[in-house]
């Protein structure tokens, strides 16, 4: 008996009206990665940006508590879910639909088709900047998302730790092995400073910078551990509404700025080839 060839998957497709696709992943959990994430696509919303976010975290979502928006999201035209907006920001989240406590169980094929809807089924409309909060490691969803849809790039979030940065570069490599570039490396919880100036290397500062230099990445920037920022993000005001009126916002405000460049390099190079062929 002859045995057939598995079928091709088909090709990802670009969502009409959305300019930018950038995955926010990391190689392990407690680094911040959904802090910068949604700090990120604040700022990217105080630079004049149209901003989305998925929370693509299946298992801790918690985009919603940290933008302070739970309510659950209406159904609108021909079955298309409309997104909460907080903060400038249009954003969906499984934390909307099954909130509480109790945890997601779920396995691949489930997986993928919540990343399909949230890709295809949410009425976006149109942005510069769609940012999707990856759940930490190297799993499942990922691959669900660059099968689905083509992206700009991805940014990886890692603290300056040893064991933070050997994840993180698990985490590089699974982007180079599914051929989405990584825009560069973000250190969070990078250094803190008490009130009396005294500055607390907790974490080993400048670490993520070098890991970027090894790889020849950019260093897209680093954020203090500040109370505030964690204080922010129970809340529901992300630190990243201070803007420049405050340190930690400065900081979230440069990563953003240099997110919108390496996005519009990536995008400009892709023109080019497209002109070529």
């Amino acid at each position: 008996m002859a045995v057939g060839h598995a079928p091709t998957p088909p090709a990802p497709l670009p969502l009409r009206g959305i300019k930018h696709i950038v995955a926010i992943g990391s190689g392990k959990g407690g680094v911040g990665k959904t802090t910068v994430a949604v700090n990120l696509a604040v700022s990217l919303a105080k630079l004049g940006f149209s901003v989305g976010l998925i929370d693509a975290d299946i298992y801790g979502p918690n985009v919603p508590t940290m933008l302070g928006a739970t309510t659950q999201p209406r159904i609108v035209g021909e079955n298309q879910i409309e997104p909460l907006t907080a903060h400038g920001v249009k954003f969906i989240s499984i934390g909307l639909i099954s909130p509480g406590d109790k945890p997601m169980v779920m396995r691949g094929p489930m997986l993928h088709q919540i990343i399909k809807q949230f890709l295809q089924q949410v009425a976006w409309g149109t942005l510069d900047f769609l940012l999707v909060d990856l759940p930490p490691g190297t799993g499942d969803v990922v691959i669900s998302l660059v099968q689905t849809v083509p992206l700009t790039g991805a940014v990886v979030i890692s603290t300056g730790s040893s064991v933070a940065l050997q994840d993180a570069r698990k985490a590089l490599e699974m982007f180079h092995q599914v051929n989405v570039e990584v825009l560069g490396l973000v250190e969070n919880m990078s250094q803190m400073t008490l009130p009396d100036g005294t500055i607390i290397d907790v974490f080993g500062a400048g670490a993520t910078q070098q890991t970027a230099k090894q790889y020849n990445l950019p260093f897209l920037g680093s954020i203090d551990l500040d109370p505030q920022v964690r204080e922010g993000g129970d809340r529901g005001l992300p630190s990243a509404l201070a803007g420049e009126g405050s340190a930690r916002g400065k900081e979230f405000l440069a990563i953003a700025q240099r997110v919108a460049a390496a996005a519009a390099e990536v995008a400009s190079h892709t023109e080019d080839v497209l002109e070529i062929t």
